[in-house]
């Protein structure tokens, strides 16, 4: 199996936002076969694309970057899965929510099935989604539009207001163990 550059968007605006989103990173930190590489700072974003009559509340949104075996659809099944154990319900979309999970990039593919479009098909106008990832990716291309995420960022239209936080992300997990293996003496 080859190791692929995976980056997962997360987002929450329900509840303790810091907290559902510090889970979901250290949930990143434990997944099969994948090392969690990188951690974008927190930001404070305006909602958009709420269904009508849902809390306006702020989201906190990043990104992670993961080096990963796991397949798409395998990776997508457990993101699933998080987003339920942390109390997503599934069936609201656009919707006031714990926790979001969406699969950016899986390496340069380009992948589509019914359950899973990657690259995600809507982060090049988001500028939620633009922010962390130039932050801890700028010369990341776009294999469909083969520019950089900040180039991408630079020519972004969407003037939806994204507010960097003063917190250390995932902080109130970090000491958690991991599933790996020690290596042996």
């Amino acid at each position: 199996m080859s190791v692929e550059t995976v980056f997962i968007a997360f987002g929450s605006n329900q509840g303790d936002r810091q907290d559902f989103c510090d889970r979901a990173v250290a949930l990143m930190r434990l997944l099969p076969q994948s090392t969690l590489t990188g951690v974008s700072s927190y930001y404070e974003t305006e909602p958009i694309d709420m269904a009508r009559g849902h809390d306006d509340t702020w989201f906190y949104n990043g990104v992670v970057r993961l080096e990963t075996q796991l397949q798409p659809e395998h990776l997508l099944a457990i993101c699933r899965e998080t987003e339920r154990g942390l109390g997503r319900d599934p069936e609201s979309r656009n919707a006031s929510r714990p926790i979001d999970l969406d699969i950016l990039f899986y390496g340069q593919r380009i992948f589509e099935t019914p359950r899973l479009t990657i690259p995600h098909p809507r982060l090049h106008q988001r500028r939620f989604v633009l922010v962390p990832m130039a932050e801890i990716a700028p010369d990341w291309i776009h294999p469909q539009y083969d520019q950089t995420m900040q180039a991408l960022l630079d020519r972004l239209t969407d003037t939806h207001h994204v507010r960097k936080l003063d917190v250390v992300p995932g902080s109130r997990f970090a000491n958690q163990p991991s599933c790996t293996v020690p290596p042996a003496d």
